[in-house]
């Protein structure tokens, strides 16, 4: 177990923000075809340059969307309303590129295989109430906070990009203070840095950190440059899955090979991340853990995993191998299973796709229950 001091740091990035954007896209599409059709396989990919959203990739389905509807309605939505912005939702165009998925690949999927290769991480922690790690918690909470007074109108000067960033100071695992914080937010020119760097502080800033946590030493950045008047993806390309630890642990748990964002839960990429975030997360609440990581491999076509393994950092209560043990015993790995348990069939994925898919204390999604750890606990012997 660590027992140094150090820091680590994490970002987040607003829903404005390009590679955002294209996730939201992504999972939008998705949605839409989820709720028409629940076993539609979809394999969706966004990207936007100024003036331009291209949507490609590989759908199968019985229903039928209106795609380039969903694009504007998604761009509308996060804020791109005015062609001043860089971006307006009415008059960028927007390209689609869509076939069916392989063959091939399905020939796996419809027998309740993996729909390709691939390993998987979940992580979750006890130094936040949400079992997450805390500066990626903190970081999506200011960028959060950017995008509420952009739009409930208290800095209406702001534009939807944004990003965060926040370092915090460890001794071993324990979070102990904040050392660093970044924001960069998005304006309409000719605000002066002075303002922006004021009110940021006073509405963004110290309303979203704990106090006990900051000291005469942390520092804060406010747009370091001194200007972020052009933004957007007029500034930026997006793309989608280009924001994979934001979307994750903010680097303090490991990530697999692949994105979330516009796929299917026949994805394990997406549908096994998620099931080893609710198996780590009920470890860590049943307290067989303070910290935990879980791994899971698959190989396309095939049902069971190719393995599952444990790391507790030192923290356990209980041998690793006894935990691997109980997460076979009392969780269906299978990629079918996985959707059963956690009923990923549903449109709940563009609602994910800002802010993180993990601590979400503010949506319902399954991954996220703790429903499990009272009888981890008792089989672990605590």
């Amino acid at each position: 177990m660590k027992s140094q001091r150090y820091c680590f740091t994490s970002e987040s990035v607003t829903e404005g923000h390009p590679d955002k954007l294209a996730d939201q896209i992504s999972d939008a599409v998705l949605d839409s075809l989820l709720e028409n059709d629940p076993a539609s396989r979809v394999a969706c990919e966004t990207l936007l340059t100024t003036g331009l959203v291209v949507v490609a990739g590989e759908i199968t389905t019985r229903a039928y969307v209106e795609i380039p509807e969903i694009v504007r309605r998604t761009l509308e939505s996060v804020g791109y309303t005015r062609a001043k912005y860089g971006f307006d939702f009415q008059t960028c165009g927007v390209l689609t590129s869509i076939q069916s998925q392989s063959p091939d690949i399905a020939m796996g999927v419809n027998t309740g295989g993996a729909g390709d290769q691939g390993m998987m991480f979940g992580f979750a922690c006890n130094e936040t109430p949400e079992l997450m790690p805390m500066p990626i918690m903190l970081a999506h909470k200011l960028v959060r906070q950017l995008a509420a007074v952009r739009k409930n109108g208290d800095l209406a000067y702001l534009r939807p990009d944004g990003k965060s960033q926040v370092t915090v100071e460890y001794e071993g695992y324990k979070p102990v203070r904040i050392d660093k914080v970044v924001v960069s937010a998005q304006h309409q020119p000719n605000i002066p840095q002075a303002t922006i760097k004021e009110d940021v502080l006073k509405h963004v800033i110290e309303p979203m950190l704990p106090k006990a946590m900051l000291d005469a030493k942390t520092r804060y950045f406010v747009n370091p440059t001194g200007s972020f008047s052009v933004g957007g993806p007029q500034a930026d390309t997006g793309l989608t899955g280009r924001k994979i630890i934001v979307d994750t642990y903010g680097g303090m748990g490991r990530h697999g090979g692949g994105c979330f964002s516009g796929k299917d839960p026949t994805k394990v990429d997406r549908s096994a991340a998620y099931m080893m975030r609710y198996i780590a997360k009920n470890i860590v609440a049943a307290g067989i853990a303070d910290r935990c990581e879980v791994q899971i491999a698959y190989a396309i076509g095939e049902r069971d995993p190719m393995g599952v393994a444990v790391d507790t950092f030192g923290t356990g209560k209980v041998d690793e191998q006894k935990i691997s043990e109980l997460i076979i015993h009392y969780f269906d790995l299978t990629p079918g299973g996985i959707i059963k348990k956690l009923q990923l069939q549903q449109p709940i994925y563009r609602q994910t796709a800002a802010y993180g898919h993990f601590g979400r204390t503010d949506l319902d999604v399954s991954w996220e229950d703790t429903d499990m750890a009272a009888t981890l606990r008792k089989e672990a012997g605590l």
